[in-house]
């Protein structure tokens, strides 16, 4: 494996979580994982403490924050030791135009602010709309890092960035440090999210990605598969581990 730590996105394994939170979480330590990425914590009572008692620690977490009680997201978020809170998703309507990215990025500035209050910084996930949608010949998630500048990070989920058309590799190298975690995802890079498969089973270049995001929290992330998403994971785990590195 590269030398960035390896984490998981929990919403990979979303049914088994909540049917069974500890019994899925000590799961995920039995792969491997010491890290975990989580979502909607903000509303999940006791996830912290669960994440905690199977021996994991949570240093990234998503949840939406725009037009959201962001004191009560940031305050959650340290509780629970999340260093970094990772907005996951603004409406495609809002990627269309310069004047649109940079109010968006004016939005999560004023966020970031109130996240620093707690000691929290604030990142945002792409999918494919900010990448398909183009701004001056670039696409509207490099304008949005352009605005934002150094207060707000970038999570770039890799699989999505090459759905929406663009090289993971040379976007990761476009944005630099600005990327603070990746999402490491394969499978056919189609909008189908079925279709994806283990890390090193799909399309993407997955060891290049890595070697372009060495500082980087990489995040093992499956939305869906045809295969059981605990076996796409540990899959995916074994795979990164072993052989990249070998």
């Amino acid at each position: 494996m590269s030398p960035s730590p390896l984490s998981v996105q929990l919403y990979s394994i979303r049914e088994a979580l909540a049917e069974d939170l500890p019994g899925a979480l000590a799961r995920v330590r039995a792969i491997g994982f010491e890290l975990v990425e989580a979502y909607d914590f903000a509303t999940w009572p006791g996830l912290g403490d669960a994440i905690a008692a199977a021996g994991l620690a949570v240093p990234t977490a998503h949840n939406l924050v725009l037009g959201r009680d962001q004191e009560q997201i940031f305050r959650a978020a340290a509780e629970i030791g999340v260093a970094t809170v990772i907005d996951p998703y603004v409406p495609e309507d809002r990627w269309t135009t310069e004047e649109e990215v940079a109010a968006v990025a004016a939005e999560f500035r004023a966020a970031a602010a109130v996240a620093r209050e707690h000691g929290v910084a604030l990142a945002y996930h792409n999918h494919a709309h900010e990448i398909r949608a183009r701004i001056g010949g670039r696409t509207a998630l490099e304008v949005f890092a352009d605005h934002v500048g150094d207060e707000v990070a970038i999570e770039l989920d890799t699989y999505w960035v090459a759905v929406g058309g663009i090289d993971p590799v040379a976007l990761l190298n476009t944005l630099g440090d600005r990327v603070t975690a990746i999402h490491v995802k394969d499978g056919p890079a189609t909008d189908a999210e079925i279709d994806q498969v283990a890390v090193g089973s799909g399309s993407l270049p997955i060891a290049e990605i890595l070697a372009a995001a060495p500082n980087a929290l990489h995040v093992v992330e499956v939305d869906d598969s045809r295969s059981d998403r605990f076996q796409v994971i540990a899959d995916s785990y074994a795979f990164l581990t072993e052989k990249v590195s070998a």
